[in-house]
């Protein structure tokens, strides 16, 4: 089991942020994970990555159990590309520097570079279609640029689980469409990590996420194989407004019809 979340609540103060949340991930699967703003997605990230802990209930990754693992060890199996990893990035530091400080999960390189790390981190790059910016610094990057050199440094580790925090947010619909057809290599790749993959767009599900949780006022809607889940009822139910969902090429494109 890579993911085991059972009868998990997550309280702040007087406000119940995650409420009675169970969400199994099983090797072979990747998944999305949909919500609206607010809906609890980046407090479940965060809970996943172990920097909070359950009010209640029992969270398990990579088969090692919250308080019986040291969660350091755990987080370089875990490779993470978020909005608020941006921010604590050192913005001077060279692109290669950045993707080199994925080995050991820390901001900044403090261990001696090795000549097979760097040899990694190069291909990477390579792959990854960004290996002309390994001598830019970071701040000077776009923000397409910047997804691909922090997926590049997530991957540095080999992790188990590849963990994107609404890698989208900021993209230009190309750089989007580029952004998503580089994830859907990654995840054919032989030895790929799972992956989840989270947003509150519809149309980001591709083909490779073959289940998606639904994420509401922080609770589970529903959860399972993607072709069950993003049905045009299911999806108008939980957006609370009517929405027509079409296929075309293994994506669903939703349709919002609001009243006027």
């Amino acid at each position: 089991m890579i993911v085991d979340i059972a009868d998990v609540t997550w309280e702040r103060g007087s406000s119940t942020i995650l409420d009675k949340v169970s969400w199994q991930v099983k090797a072979g699967e990747h998944w999305c994970l949909l919500g609206l703003n607010g809906s609890g997605k980046t407090t479940l990230l965060n809970m996943i990555n172990g920097y909070i802990w359950p009010t209640s209930g029992s969270v398990s990754v990579l088969g090692h159990r919250f308080g019986e693992y040291d969660l350091r060890e755990l987080r370089k199996r875990i490779g993470w590309v978020s909005t608020s990893l941006q921010q604590r990035l050192y913005g001077s530091e060279v692109a290669i520097k950045t993707v080199l400080s994925g080995k050991h999960s820390t901001i900044g390189v403090y261990d001696e570079i090795l000549p097979q790390d760097l040899e990694r981190a190069e291909e990477l790059m390579d792959r990854l279609g960004c290996s002309a910016l390994k001598d830019r610094t970071y701040e000077t990057l776009s923000q397409g640029q910047r997804q691909r050199i922090l997926i590049a440094r997530a991957l540095m580790g080999n992790p188990s689980l590849l963990i994107l925090d609404e890698p989208g947010t900021g993209l230009d619909l190309f750089a989007r469409e580029q952004l998503l057809t580089m994830i859907g290599t990654i995840a054919g790749e032989k030895d790929a990590p799972t992956i989840i993959y989270v947003t509150h767009h519809v149309e980001e599900i591709m083909p490779i996420f073959t289940h998606t949780l639904l994420l509401k006022d922080g609770g589970v809607y529903a959860a399972g194989e993607t072709a069950n889940v993003l049905t045009s009822s299911q999806m108008s139910s939980f957006f609370d407004v009517p929405v027509t969902i079409e296929t075309r090429n293994g994506r669903y494109w939703p349709t919002i019809g609001l009243q006027s």
